[in-house]
């Protein structure tokens, strides 16, 4: 055994590694490809899309939906405790 340069877990990773290196290949050139043929029509709905996904993940993330834990809290813990205190049901509200 002291003969063998690498253990059997080592080659096996690499084998993992290169399975999905080639998987990922497989997929961008399959979604290349598709994208690349396709009509005008398609492209433009495409790019609506994408506007639209922007506008609504980033657009209307800042103006709409502040950072309400920066902005009311100085520190991490006094933001956690906040958190917890509101996820946490109390026994007041129970009785």
């Amino acid at each position: 055994m002291k003969g063998y340069r690498y253990s059997y877990l080592y080659i096996a990773r690499i084998n993992i590694v290169l399975i999905m290196k080639d998987l990922l290949k497989k997929v961008f050139r399959f979604y290349y490809d598709g994208f690349s043929n396709m009509s005008s029509w398609g492209k433009k709905v495409w790019i609506i899309i994408l506007i639209k996904l922007f506008i609504i993940f980033a657009i209307l993330k800042l103006f709409f939906f502040p950072d309400f834990l920066k902005k009311n809290f100085e520190n991490e813990k006094q933001r956690s405790d906040y958190v917890l205190d509101q996820l946490t049901p109390s026994n007041k509200s129970h009785d």
